[in-house]
């Protein structure tokens, strides 16, 4: 049990699951006092030279003086933080407090600590080290430590090496023997990346063990045929896993060696050899038990199929709770639990963990599912023929996380942000965890492959066995922030399936100009339609009447792809009249051969009633079945898979490979990309236009801009003022004085409006400001609302201002309910309204729109991540519908969106660079054509977070 230590209360906070370099998981935590034979055992096993290393002088045992040093502290001025797996700790690190000459010293005027760490010589290697310095940064900063010291013998070089590498300023110095190494803790760009850039190859790792076992033992095999447990054993052996397969089952007899040709046994502790994955399919009641015997046998990762857990209510919740501190503490990770299981086709692995009966054929799509219903769905129709969406295509991966208790969505795409095997992303999300950490991810992934998503549960709660932090954002807001990250934002899974097919198949178009051919007047005008409805750009379509040969396909589509005026084709067929299958074969081979010649520009075909040429399409590069394929030989030791089945087809031997098994690839001609079939015009013109706007993002995220650095900004002092203020509270909105103190340091200035009580002080503040001004009432009923009749602009004089206050007090009541205000007159321009939220899913987001019924009553609104860059800010002011008002519309003179544009990115500084601003609001900004006004403002202030995306790397709490 943790306690107390000696000056302050224990940090549960600090209190951290991370990935290791290896994908295994550890603990850190602080040090207490109940920490001291742990402290003792872990010494032990450290070896002389490690000792040597850590205290300069051989150093074989701790003493009692030396055990109650390491484990008092006072979590301020002392602290120490372990890591451990299970109840043993595997590394440790401390920081003290040093003021002048590095002698002990307290208090926040000694901004100075010590630093040094402890690995145990079995756990070096695994960046053990490397994740407890990126805590105790984040422990000494929030106690106001801002540098840190180290003195490393010259032979500790792999220490030498975590600090040089971590990525933050320093000095390197030699005295003595002793290399003495100082550094910043503040983080820097290259320490973030250098962090990011861990976070990723750990993550990354922890699913690859899970997706490409050597071993995989199945827990709750049943002995006669059927049940969940005994399926997924059969469909791992007829999937032709690569590796070793193990049958366990407690309740088999004491004699019984086998389970229909597999090693059986009654517990995975019985295997001789390891199990690097094990599939639970027991009752929930019995997991904790197959946990444990998982630990004890060093079984690396976990994927439970078992359900009973979050999804069935709070008892389940904390089963499941327990079952995720359970795996962790074993330095296991888990998938699922209500899992539907996992799938690889990689010929090296070909693994089946699933409930899926045929192996999905081998391919370049991802696929991610949080719902196992809707996993199948995905399956079936990325893997038949016929129907729907035609052609074939195949996965590299598939993923059903269940309730995603530990293994989510952002690990995933850490893994598939590398492999070599997927070119497209497409996932199902019924809840993101951490939007924070998803937008970051899914922009750097963006970059290099298509991410496509389409999110359940967008107008209700998430499912019951999702965890999920609540956001103040509109779901419209968070998926527009998805878009601005690259994420292909689609609505059906209809659409995510039809995005992936191009994406997969397809090169990115260069533009939004798309040529339109076909045998079909009427099916190329629905085409010309959708195009337009799309933001495309369409040229006229061309008719090749319904007398085109396959020949006449062939020229036209030749010459569409030869014009420089398109950057995509779409080709539009009807059936002939008594062609059948060969006139199919013969069109997809003319449209095959004729997209061959021209590879940089995508190809997509819409057709009526033409399952054949659909079929023909696919057949014609890369997707034929294969007779007489075979697959790897199975390593020893296991199940011998290719006895059972084809391990490349998954059916038995001589069953007709008809699209219910699992046909192998035929390399396709040299620069040839099999062209995706669509039923619709436009289902094809959606998707491609998804793969416009992509590849747009692709081109711009290639110079995403920059955030500029202004001269005039006082970061200083707006620090100190913000600490000031909150110490009068944990949160609060500050005055009018306050506000405008603050956003001056940022160079936002406000207009002043000086209270009118009575027309006398509104005469005595005209005459403070200068004419012309404006009277205007503040009450919350009537603030923004110049549609009501509560503001009165271009008062020129003194007895202007008293008729109009006299006309507002007539109107809507006593100055006390109207709280009127004078302000100086502004120039004329258009209105509009800038504001910067901390969204407690999303994080910071800045938000823009035009002042009043746009943004208010149609929500025309658009947001943009925090930090903004001036390519941002310069997209954000265009993004509205209205946006047209600012540039001219109808005659007007078009406004200062520079200065606008500008104003933006102070905000964005602001809130950035000082996480206690929690809101900002600027309404009205009244931008003129030359310069801005900000007429209104608010600022409200609260704590930051004590750890935040930019901390230490961690996995979600299970608390």
């Amino acid at each position: 049990m943790q306690t107390s230590s000696d000056r302050h209360e224990y940090p549960a906070h600090w209190e951290a699951d991370v990935v290791l370099r290896d994908g295994g998981t550890a603990r850190i935590r602080p040090i207490t006092v109940d920490d001291a034979e742990r402290l003792v055992s872990f010494y032990e096993q450290v070896s002389d030279e490690s000792k040597y290393y850590r205290f300069f002088a051989p150093y074989p045992r701790l003493s009692a003086k030396d055990v109650h040093r390491f484990t008092h502290h006072d979590f301020v001025d002392r602290v120490g933080l372990a890591a451990a797996v299970g109840d043993d700790f595997i590394g440790t690190v401390r920081y003290d407090r040093i003021g002048a000459g590095g002698r002990p010293a307290t208090g926040a005027e000694a901004d100075e600590a010590e630093v040094a760490f402890l690995v145990q010589d079995a756990h070096q290697g695994r960046g053990v080290a490397s994740a407890l310095l990126e805590h105790i940064a984040a422990v000494a900063r929030e106690r106001g430590i801002r540098r840190f010291a180290a003195e490393v013998l010259p032979a500790n070089t792999k220490m030498i090496k975590v600090f040089t590498d971590a990525g933050y300023r320093q000095k390197r110095s030699f005295e003595d023997g002793v290399v003495r190494l100082e550094f910043d803790l503040e983080p820097t760009d290259r320490s973030l990346a250098v962090q990011y850039a861990r976070e990723q190859r750990a993550e990354a790792r922890s699913v690859q063990r899970l997706l490409a076992p050597g071993a995989v033992a199945v827990i709750g095999t049943g002995r006669a045929p059927g049940g969940v447990g005994r399926s997924i054993l059969d469909n791992i052996r007829d999937g032709g896993f690569t590796g070793r397969l193990y049958a366990v089952n407690g309740a088999l007899p004491e004699g019984q060696k086998e389970l229909d040709g597999v090693p059986a046994f009654r517990s995975v502790r019985d295997i001789d050899g390891p199990v690097d994955l094990a599939v639970v399919a027991v009752p929930a009641e019995r997991v904790p038990e197959v946990v444990a015997e998982c630990g004890e046998h060093d079984v690396q990762g976990l994927v439970v199929i078992s359900a009973g857990y979050a999804e069935s209510g709070p008892e389940g919740r904390e089963r499941q709770r327990a079952l995720v501190r359970q795996a962790r503490s074993h330095g296991m990770r888990i998938i699922g639990p209500n899992s539907f299981g996992v799938i690889n086709t990689s010929p090296e692995v070909r693994l089946n963990a699933s409930l899926a009966p045929d192996m999905p054929r081998a391919g370049r799509i991802g696929l991610f599912a949080q719902s196992g219903a809707i996993g199948v769905a995905l399956l079936s129709r990325l893997h038949r023929r016929g129907g729907g969406v035609t052609g074939v295509t195949g996965l590299s991966t598939f993923v059903s996380s269940g309730n995603r208790a530990d293994v989510s969505g952002n690990d995933v795409l850490q893994y598939w942000y590398e492999d070599a095997d997927t070119d497209v992303a497409l996932m199902y999300l019924e809840s993101i965890g951490n939007p924070r950490k998803f937008t970051r991810l899914a922009r750097r992934t963006a970059a290099a492959k298509p991410l496509v998503v389409v999110q359940g549960a967008r107008h209700g709660a998430g499912p019951r066995g999702h965890a999920v932090r609540a956001t103040q954002l509109p779901h419209a807001t968070v998926s527009a922030l998805l878009r601005q990250a690259g994420v292909i934002r689609v609505d059906t899974i209809t659409e995510l399936v039809d995005a992936g097919l191009l994406l997969a198949r397809q090169p990115l178009p260069a533009g939004p100009r798309v040529a339109i051919l076909g045998n079909s007047e009427s099916l190329g005008l629905l085409t010309y339609d959708a195009c337009l409805a799309e933001g495309l750009r369409p040229h006229p379509p061309q008719d090749l009447t319904t007398a085109a040969s396959a020949a006449d396909f062939h020229a036209a589509l030749s010459r569409a792809l030869a014009d420089d005026s398109s950057d995509a084709v779409v080709v539009t067929a009807i059936p002939s009249v008594g062609e059948g299958s060969d006139g199919d074969a013969a069109l997809a081979e003319a449209l095959r051969s004729a997209a061959a010649e021209q590879p940089t520009k995508p190809v997509l075909v819409v057709h009526v009633e033409l399952g054949g040429l659909a079929e023909a399409l696919s057949a014609a590069t890369s997707t034929a079945p294969q007779p007489g394929a075979s697959g790897p030989a199975p390593k020893t030791g296991g199940t011998r898979t290719g006895e059972r089945a084809d391990p490349r087809t998954g059916a038995d031997e001589g069953a007709e490979a008809d699209g219910k098994g699992t046909p192998g690839p035929v390399p396709p001609p040299e620069g040839a990309h099999p062209i995706p079939a669509y039923p619709a015009a436009e289902r094809a013109v959606r998707a491609l236009a998804q793969a416009v706007a992509y590849g747009q993002w692709r081109r711009d995220a290639a110079d995403p801009g920059k955030v500029p650095e202004y001269e005039d900004i006082d970061e200083r002092g707006a620090a100190a003022l913000i600490k000031g203020l909150l110490a009068r509270g944990q949160g609060l909105t500050l005055t009018t004085d306050a506000t405008c103190e603050l956003l001056a340091a940022y160079g936002v200035h406000v207009h002043r409006a000086l209270p009118a009580p009575t027309p006398d002080a509104a005469a005595a503040a005209a005459r403070a400001l200068g004419y012309p001004v404006a009277l205007k009432a503040t009450a919350p009923h009537l603030r923004h609302r110049a549609d009501l009749g509560g503001v009165r602009l271009d008062l020129a004089d003194e007895e202007q201002l008293r008729r109009a206050y006299a006309e507002l007090t007539e109107l809507f009541g006593s100055p006390e309910a109207l709280r009127p205000v004078v302000q100086r007159m502004a120039p004329r321009g258009v209105d509009t309204v800038v504001r910067a939220v901390i969204d407690p899913a999303a994080g910071a987001v800045l938000s823009f729109g035009l002042a009043g019924a746009a943004s208010q009553l149609l929500g025309d609104m658009a947001h943009r991540l925090i930090p903004v860059t001036d390519r941002d800010a310069t997209s954000l002011v265009r993004s509205i519908r209205t946006a047209p008002l600012l540039f001219g519309w109808r005659g007007s003179a078009p406004v200062d969106t520079p200065a606008l544009e500008e104003l933006m990115l102070r905000v964005s500084r602001l809130v950035h660079d000082h996480p206690e601003v929690v809101a900002v609001t600027l309404e009205p900004v009244v931008v003129a054509p030359h310069g801005i006004s900000v007429l209104g403002a608010s600022v409200r202030l609260a704590p930051p977070p004590a750890r935040d995306d930019q901390g230490p790397r961690t996995l979600p709490p299970t608390y």
